[in-house]
């Protein structure tokens, strides 16, 4: 009789294991098509900055102003008086 537990406990585990291993394939097979997809987007916002500054824009100031929208109000506010207030000091406003 303790065999046939044993081996039912096996057959329990090795059950569990492959619906495991399922599912670990799915997570990292989706994880791999976002990565795809990830370079693909990034692919193509590199196109469009080659796009822009093609056309004259300054590519490097795109960027701070894409990464300005993102950011709340008043922490820009407050990031540019801090700014203000150093440059005033260093003589250089």
């Amino acid at each position: 009789m303790e065999i046939e537990d044993e081996q039912d406990d096996t057959r329990s585990a090795d059950s569990s294991y492959r619906v495991t291993a399922g599912e670990l394939r799915q997570f990292i097979e989706r994880f791999e098509r976002l990565e795809a997809e990830k370079k693909d987007l990034a692919d193509q916002q590199k196109e469009v900055m080659a796009e822009a500054k093609a056309r004259g824009y300054d590519t490097k100031v795109m960027r701070k102003v894409i990464s300005l929208r993102k950011r709340d109000k008043e922490d820009i506010a407050e990031e540019e008086a801090i700014l203000e207030l150093y440059k005033e000091a260093l003589g250089m406003a």
